[in-house]
C-alpha cells in the first residue's frame, strides 16, 4: 500500500489528476472507476484542466461509477448522475454512450443489480477511485456483520444520511436506500486510489489502513488489495506513524 500524505488540497488533487491522465495517455480506451461526493470534486477539476489544456482526451475512455441513489432521476440535481456531469462529463470529450452509472428509476432493482454487475464483470476498472465515510464505508458498503461481493440495493444508515444530509433540502429528502458496488466488484480493479482529507477521518483512516481487516470497517478489505494508493491531506494522515 503506497501511502502519500500532502500539505494541500491543491496538490493532492494535481498529483490524483496526473495518475489518471498519465493511465490514459498510456492507454487511450481506460477503463475508469469513479466516485462522487465532495472529496472528488478538486480532482475532477484538474483532470478538466489537463483536458482543456490539451493534455488529455477522453474520447476512447470507458466509466463505471460506484453508486447512485435509488428513486432519483439522472436530471435530479442530488443524483450522481447529475453530478458526474456537472463535474466532470459536460466537460470532457468522453461520448455520454460511454458513461455509466446505476439507474435510479429502474423498475426491478434487483434485475439492474444484475446489469450492471454483469458490465462491471465483462470490464474492470484499471483504477477505481474511492473516498472514505466516517465509519468507514466505501461506496455504500455499510458496515455490517456480512457484506455483498456484488452490485446490490442497501438501506443507508442513519450516520450516513446525517453526512448526505447536507446536500439536500432536509435529512427527510435524503433517499434512503442506494444501488452499489460490492466490495468484490470494487477489489476487481486493477489499481484502487484511496483519497481521504480532514482531521475528522483521521480515526478511521488509521482504522482502516493499519487496524485488523473486518466488515466492520469495510475500507478495511482494501488492505487485502496488491495494488493500493492512499492519497491523505495532512489532517487524515495525522494519526498515522
Amino acid at each position: 500500500m503506497d501511502i502519500r500524505i500532502f500539505e494541500t488540497s491543491e496538490e493532492l488533487d494535481q498529483y490524483a489528476a496526473e495518475i489518471f491522465r498519465k493511465l490514459i495517455n498510456e492507454k487511450p480506451n481506460a477503463v475508469l472507476g469513479l466516485a462522487t461526493g465532495s472529496t472528488p470534486v478538486g480532482i475532477y477539476a484538474k483532470m478538466v484542466e489537463d483536458y482543456n489544456h490539451k493534455k488529455v482526451s477522453f474520447s476512447g475512455v470507458t466509466t463505471y461509477n460506484l453508486d447512485e441513489y435509488v428513486g432519483l432521476t439522472p436530471d435530479n440535481d442530488q443524483s450522481y448522475a447529475y453530478y458526474m456531469n456537472k463535474n466532470l462529463f459536460s466537460h470532457v470529450d468522453i461520448p455520454a454512450i460511454q458513461t455509466h452509472l446505476p439507474d435510479g428509476m429502474a423498475e426491478d432493482p434487483q434485475e439492474e443489480c444484475v446489469r450492471y454487475e454483469a458490465m462491471i464483470n465483462a470490464c474492470p476498472a484499471d483504477i477505481q477511485l474511492l473516498g472514505l465515510g466516517h465509519n468507514g464505508h466505501i461506496a455504500f458498503n455499510e458496515p455490517d456483520e456480512h457484506l455483498s461481493a456484488g452490485t446490490h440495493v442497501v438501506q443507508l444508515k442513519e450516520e450516513t444520511l446525517e453526512a448526505n444530509a447536507r446536500f439536500f433540502a432536509s435529512i427527510d429528502e435524503v433517499p434512503k436506500q442506494a444501488y452499489t458496488m460490492g466490495i468484490g466488484s470494487i477489489l476487481k480493479a486493477n489499481t484502487i486510489l484511496l483519497v481521504v482529507r480532514g482531521s475528522d477521518k483521521a480515526h478511521i483512516v488509521k482504522e482502516a489502513l493499519t487496524g485488523p481487516i473486518t466488515t466492520q470497517v469495510p475500507a478495511s478489505l482494501l488492505q487485502t488489495h496488491p495494488r493500493v494508493t492512499v492519497l491523505l491531506d495532512r489532517e487524515a494522515g495525522r494519526m498515522l506513524g
